[in-house]
């Protein structure tokens, strides 16, 4: 319980190292509430690819603990046999979201704790190191949550208008989110927002799970489509967006869930801070510019069959790219566990996240 409102549980491990990850199916919110087991590789990487879980660091979390399913069934003299696994399992899992950094921090992170141990230890000590390296990393999201909220929170005041896209809130995490933590913190300290959730198509994360978030904690939501986000700023009724973001390169360009750059754009004309709230984790300090970060294309379908009907001729070609990229220029400040960036430039991003804090 966190100011008296129950906290969502996005995952976690049950048993030892030969126990399995248990997600909350984020497919089945807000009508079902489902807890999905992933007891094998397949079973995690499926759970990625689909969205079971989502959110940069959930997606981390949750390939950091498909590690430790991964590794299972290896005879405890077969070392070798267990760091071929681990290889296939790393190369696997970092196939099934090409966009979120986080995924590919927490897979070296878990291979280099194997490492460390290659020819000290059994294969049953090196799992064991797994396990608690995967619930390090569990147990980090938690603290950087609460700091994000805490450094976020002073950027808003009573009685002010918020706009947020997608969903950054504890099902995107393992506990307070990123752009919800700064909601969430705002409301502890006694302040009343109104918040504004774009819908966000075309899976409607916004509209699933955002804004079930926010009314299980009794914040005032009005949820919105996508398109009428220029509409409400015209009428002065946000002072200010926050959004998550999936991966930010060195000089503070951030890609995030498709629609960002847009409502980044309206901010500016309408002379809004626009900020992005997100752990040093999501920072990719090896690419210069979002010119380099990869864009995840989904299936078709999405488009063409929202939600099972089809709502789209039969002969349409469809684009649909899962991600945006944002630039610098148009982000106010970047909200991360160690303060916020502004004005955000590569050299602000430099003196605030050491690099071997961000993702590499």
């Amino acid at each position: 319980m966190s100011g008296g409102y129950p906290a969502v549980e996005t995952l976690r491990w049950s048993g030892d190292c030969d126990g399995h990850l248990v997600l909350l199916d984020q497919t089945r919110l807000p009508v079902e509430r489902v807890d999905h087991v992933c007891a094998d590789l397949e079973a995690v990487w499926e759970a990625i690819r689909s969205l079971r879980v989502r959110g940069a660091p959930a997606i981390g979390i949750a390939a950091a603990y498909g590690v430790c399913v991964g590794v299972q069934g290896i005879s405890d003299a077969d070392v070798g046999g267990l760091y071929s696994r681990l290889e296939t399992v790393v190369k696997r899992l970092g196939a099934s979201r090409p966009t979120a950094v986080n995924l590919f921090w927490a897979l070296q992170r878990m291979r280099a704790c194997a490492e460390q141990l290659r020819g000290a230890g059994s294969a049953i000590q090196i799992r064991r190191a797994l396990l608690q390296e995967a619930q390090a990393i569990h147990a980090a999201d938690r603290q950087m949550c609460r700091a994000i909220g805490a450094h976020g929170a002073v950027l808003l005041s009573d009685g002010m208008g918020v706009l947020t896209h997608c969903n950054a809130g504890g099902l995107a995490t393992s506990d307070y989110g990123t752009a919800l933590a700064v909601f969430f913190t705002a409301q502890e300290q006694g302040k009343q927002l109104e918040v504004y959730v774009d819908e966000t198509r075309p899976l409607l994360q916004g509209a699933r799970l955002t804004a079930w978030e926010l009314t299980q904690r009794g914040i005032a939501t009005t949820l919105i489509c996508d398109s009428m986000a220029a509409q409400v700023m015209r009428e002065k009724r946000v002072q200010a967006v926050v959004t998550g973001a999936d991966r930010i390169a060195a000089n503070g360009d951030t890609a995030n869930k498709i629609g960002t750059y847009g409502l980044a754009l309206l901010a500016a004309a309408h002379q809004i801070p626009f900020y992005v709230a997100a752990p040093t984790n999501t920072f990719d300090l090896t690419l210069s510019s979002g010119d380099d970060i990869p864009i995840e294309e989904r299936d078709a379908r999405e488009i063409t069959h929202g939600f099972g009907k089809r709502t789209a001729p039969v002969d349409v070609a469809v684009y649909n790219p899962a991600f945006d990229v944002t630039p610098a220029a148009l982000i106010q400040g970047l909200i991360t566990e160690r303060g916020v960036i502004s004005p955000v430039n590569g050299a602000a991003i430099a003196n605030l996240v050491p690099h071997d804090a961000a993702s590499q």
